[in-house]
């Protein structure tokens, strides 16, 4: 009926993204049309078809509210894709816990040079071989900034050494980071790149907890392979 008075109409679309679609054009879900007048329609700029691959898909855009936005993952494997799917989700849910609670902690491997300061003063109070154990956590601390260097291309040994140098000399309140856009050492504070103070909290205290399953299991166990019973004997 929309079709032959010229309306354009979406036919089997999923309830879902019809919900989905009702809140960002600012309209109602319409199960009848015995009261037309009573009906809240919504508004956009723009409908259009377009292609994406080989899929065809419409857009809305120029929404009232621009409170929505839709992001097209591609790939060349399902493999691929439902890992940068599950990458996307859990960037996703630290924004949206970042808006609940509002404390951040500089980004850049500066927290993770700050941890690492501090573990490494402590190691120096510790007798014996329990020294050695929390050294290693300074190390695997200082691992994160070696790891956004590498993963930029740029050279981790000299970056990590001038970072390292930064945080000695100005203490407990230096804010220098890896800024990955020019390849140096920067201010944090300065360049806004900050981390979710709960994010951060939750690595450090997983990666903690990891560890200490791994050094609790003191043997492995595997289980015995199962005895033949009961069986006939072929002879020649």
């Amino acid at each position: 009926m929309f079709t032959q008075a010229g309306v354009m109409a979406i036919e089997h679309a999923d309830f879902e993204g019809v919900e989905r679609l009702a809140l960002v054009l600012g309209a109602e879900i319409t199960s009848t049309f015995d009261h037309p007048e009573m009906t809240k329609l919504g508004h956009c700029d723009l409908i259009e078809e377009i292609v994406i691959g080989e899929d065809k898909v419409i857009r809305f855009s120029g929404v009232a509210k621009g409170e929505a936005c839709s992001i097209i993952l591609r790939g060349a494997s399902q493999q691929i894709l439902d890992e940068a799917e599950r990458s996307l989700h859990d960037a996703l849910c630290v924004l949206a816990q970042t808006t609940k609670n509002t404390r951040t902690v500089p980004g850049g491997g500066c927290s993770e040079m700050l941890m690492a300061r501090a573990v490494d003063e402590l190691a120096v109070n510790v007798p014996g071989k329990e020294s050695l154990a929390v050294e290693a956590f300074a190390r695997a601390l200082r691992q994160m900034p070696t790891i956004i260097a590498d993963n930029a291309g740029y050279d981790s040994s000299q970056l990590v050494s001038e970072l390292r140098a930064a945080h000695h000399k100005e203490g407990a309140k230096c804010e220098a980071g890896l800024d990955m856009e020019k390849g140096t050492v920067g201010n944090m504070k300065e360049l806004r790149i900050l981390e979710a103070f709960k994010s951060k909290l939750q690595v450090v205290v997983s990666a903690h907890d990891a560890a200490e399953m791994i050094l609790r299991v003191d043997d492995i166990i595997k289980c015995a392979p199962r005895q033949r019973k009961g069986g006939h004997d072929h002879g020649h």
